[in-house]
């Protein structure tokens, strides 16, 4: 649970890898909602560093929205080349009820096929009015929190994993008191928006709430 709190690991499957019927190869990449600007500014670099290596121009398309939503499109028939989610699961379930790739996907590349890992963050108004310096500020009765909603995106289930790893390195095995953290910590968050970036509008754009939690820092 330590482990969780620290960050998460990004894993990165190749769903297919067709030769390419032209010079040209165009890849659909089905990404979490918060990896955008991310992509953005890489595929730049693989592009350069694609066609240096093999000659050809790729043409990079997008898709983004929640990690298990997009899960869901792929084994719906979303055509995806690569898929780069937020947590195991969600690339786990493209086997498990779809076989749309191997058991063992995470031997494929390097570092279990982890590319990078990031932590927690709190993003806070500006001059921090409220003074949020750690998990125990947020369940405080002043305090309003935004944040994914973990039945739909792996940022608001690393979320509520991390929440629950501090309750127990606070609480040790008092189970009563770690249960009741979440259930205020849960209390706290005004809005549960389906992904990481629309947490983000809603805190950012909109002016709702005191804290932003998210996993990308």
């Amino acid at each position: 649970m330590k482990q969780l709190f620290k960050g998460f690991a990004l894993g990165a499957a190749l769903l297919s890898a067709q030769p390419a019927l032209a010079a040209d190869r165009e890849l659909l990449n089905t990404s979490y909602d918060i990896a955008r600007e991310l992509f953005a500014a890489y595929n730049v670099e693989f592009q350069k560093h694609w066609q240096e290596k093999t000659g050809e121009t790729v043409n990079i398309r997008q898709s983004h929205a929640g990690s298990s939503r997009q899960a869901q499109a792929i084994i719906q028939g979303l055509k995806a080349d690569v898929a780069t989610f937020n947590q195991v699961t969600d690339i786990d379930i493209l086997h498990e009820r779809g076989r749309l790739i191997p058991e063992n996907w995470a031997e494929r590349l390097p570092n279990n096929s982890s590319p990078y890992y990031s932590t927690m963050a709190f993003l806070v108004r500006k001059d921090n009015p409220k003074n949020i310096q750690n998990w125990d500020d947020l369940v405080r009765d002043d305090v309003a929190l935004v944040m994914p909603n973990p039945k739909t995106s792996g940022n608001g289930r690393y979320t509520y994993l991390a929440a629950l790893g501090y309750a127990q390195d606070a609480f040790g095995d008092d189970e009563a008191k770690i249960d009741q953290f979440l259930a205020d910590f849960l209390g706290r968050v005004r809005v549960f928006d389906s992904g990481g970036r629309g947490a983000t509008t809603t805190f950012v754009e909109r002016g709702i709430g005191d804290v932003l939690l998210t996993f990308e820092s």
